[in-house]
């Protein structure tokens, strides 16, 4: 169970959203590129980074934050981005300046074409986020609710050829209130590729949880609240969760 610190990027810092409102940000680090060595220092064998005002733009806006960071991690480890990726072109320059996997949310349900493009033109490096609440799909930084059923969804991207899904739960996000592991390991039994969870995270327990249903295909999960405000500590938990996974 592969656990990845989350860099959010808001106006260039490190920041945690509660429930993805824009307006309930609590900023961690004016320097995230010396965060981004921090989790690689604790252990991180992954980032995931978020551009947030990418996301509500529609068009990647932390681009300088990113570089740093990517310019910080080198080659060390897979970074992965996503917020604001809607065009083959805005992937090819995320790929060239270092991103390892692309994430695609909302652009894939409004537009699945280009999810299907993009997946042929740069097979292994596109993951589609998934963001649900009550098993359907939301889109817009979570703030338009769509009818599709995720898992229908997700079924259809994976023929598609993504890498993996990310399944956020958004009434879970930013809360510290738990995992859904229910609604993720039915999702994770439903495809043939990774799923990665995300959102609620909170302690130990979740972490712990969590390995015992990664063998229903969940390969990782993706952390942030806990891991900056304390209530779950990185590098204690990576080990614990190799341990569970008799890595």
């Amino acid at each position: 169970m592969l656990l990845i610190p989350a860099i959010d990027l808001k106006d260039g810092h490190c920041v945690r959203l509660k429930q993805g409102e824009m307006d309930d940000a609590t900023v961690f680090s004016e320097d995230p590129a010396a965060m981004a060595r921090h989790w690689i220092d604790k252990g991180a064998r992954r980032l995931h980074l978020v551009d947030l005002n990418g996301a509500f733009a529609g068009k990647p806006k932390n681009e300088s934050a990113i570089k740093a960071i990517l310019k910080e991690v080198g080659e060390e480890i897979p970074v992965q981005l996503g917020g604001g990726i809607r065009d083959l072109d805005t992937i090819e320059r995320c790929l060239d300046d270092g991103v390892t996997y692309v994430i695609i949310g909302t652009a894939a349900v409004k537009n699945p074409g280009f999810l299907h493009d993009a997946c042929g033109a740069f097979p292994g490096h596109i993951i589609v986020g998934l963001d649900a609440r009550d098993g359907k799909v939301a889109v817009d930084g979570w703030s338009k609710m769509t009818g599709h059923d995720v898992v229908d969804l997700a079924k259809k991207f994976e023929d598609y050829g993504v890498e993996a899904v990310i399944y956020t739960d958004i009434g879970r996000d930013g809360m510290l209130s738990g995992v859904n592991i229910e609604a993720t390991v039915k999702l994770a039994q439903a495809l043939r590729i990774p799923v990665i969870a995300s959102g609620g995270i909170a302690s130990m327990k979740d972490v712990k949880a969590l390995c015992a249903v990664q063998s229903e295909g969940i390969s990782g999960a993706i952390t942030g609240r806990a891991i900056y405000e304390g209530t779950l500590d990185f590098k204690k938990a990576q080990a614990e969760a190799d341990k569970l996974s008799g890595r």
